[in-house]
C-alpha cells in the first residue's frame, strides 16, 4: 500500500525509516517532510493543517494510510476529517487528541476517574492566579493550557518567577492557550508508558523517558525536547503489572 506520514520532525523521519523496512509498503511519502526524510520517502510540500489541500494530494497519489505525527492536526479534527473520507488513519480523533491539546481537559479526565494527579488550580484571570501562587508553596509548576511545543511548561522556584510566567501565559506568549494550569511541584523522574488502543482493545507500546531542561543538571528551562531513551530504566514487572491491566 501507499503511506503518507504528516509531519517535518525527527519523529516523523523516524516513522519514515521504520516503514521503508516493511514488505507492506508499495510508495512512501512524507508530507512535508524534511531533509532526511528526503532520502527514505517522496517529499511533498503542503500545509497539514489546511485539511483540504492534504485531501487533494492524498487523493492524487493514491495513498491508502495516513500516519499523523504531530499534535496541531490531531487537535483539530484531522482523523474525524480523513475518516468520512473513508480513508485509514493512524491517530486519536478530535476528542481523545484533547488530553494532550487541553491540561485542563486531561484534569478533569484524572479528577472523575480517580486518577492521582498533583494538586493545581486553573485560572484566565491573572489577579486570582497571583493570589493562588501567594497562598502556596514554592517551587511551583506554571503549564499553559493548551499546546506550546513542549515549550509551555516552567518550574518555579520562587512566587516572582511565577508571577512572570502567568503574566507571559496569559498575555498570548502561545495562541492556544487562554488559561493557564498551576500546579503542585512533584519531585522525581517521569516515565512516559505508550500504549495503542482502537477503542476496545489495548496493547502496550513501551515506555520512554525525555529530557527536556537545557543546561546540565536540568537547570535551563524546557524546550521543545532536549532527546529520549527508550526503554525507560524505570520499569519493572510490578510497575508494568500495575500499568498494563
Amino acid at each position: 500500500m501507499n503511506i503518507a506520514i504528516l509531519g517535518s520532525g525527527g519523529r516523523e523521519h523516524a516513522i519514515c525509516d521504520k516503514l521503508k523496512q516493511s514488505k507492506s509498503k508499495n510508495k512512501l511519502f512524507c508530507l512535508p517532510g524534511n531533509a532526511g526524510t528526503s532520502n527514505i520517502a517522496t517529499n511533498i510540500n503542503c500545509n497539514i493543517l489546511d485539511f483540504k489541500e492534504t485531501y487533494k494530494i492524498i487523493k492524487k497519489n493514491k495513498i491508502e494510510l495516513i500516519i499523523v505525527g504531530p499534535e496541531q492536526p490531531l487537535v483539530n479534527g484531522i482523523v474525524d476529517f480523513f475518516k468520512s473520507k473513508k480513508i485509514k488513519i493512524f491517530g486519536p480523533d478530535k476528542f481523545c487528541s484533547n488530553l494532550e491539546g487541553s491540561k485542563h481537559f486531561t484534569k478533569k479526565i484524572c479528577d472523575n476517574n480517580n486518577i492521582p494527579t498533583a494538586k493545581y488550580g486553573f485560572f484566565d484571570n491573572f489577579n486570582k492566579a497571583k493570589n493562588f501562587i501567594n497562598k502556596n508553596k514554592i517551587p511551583i509548576v506554571i503549564k499553559a493550557d493548551g499546546l506550546a511545543s513542549g515549550k509551555g511548561v516552567y518550574v518555579c522556584k520562587s512566587k516572582r518567577q511565577a508571577i512572570k510566567s502567568v503574566k507571559e501565559i496569559l498575555s498570548g506568549k502561545f495562541k492556544s492557550s487562554s488559561k493557564v494550569l498551576l500546579e503542585e511541584f512533584l519531585e522525581g523522574e517521569e516515565m512516559s508508558y505508550f500504549i495503542i488502543s482502537d477503542g476496545k482493545n489495548i496493547k502496550k507500546f513501551g515506555t520512554a523517558q525525555d529530557h527536556k531542561r537545557v543546561l546540565e543538571g536540568d537547570k535551563g528551562k524546557n524546550t521543545g525536547g532536549m532527546g529520549a531513551y527508550s526503554p525507560s530504566r524505570l520499569i519493572n514487572n510490578n510497575k508494568h503489572d500495575k500499568l498494563y491491566l
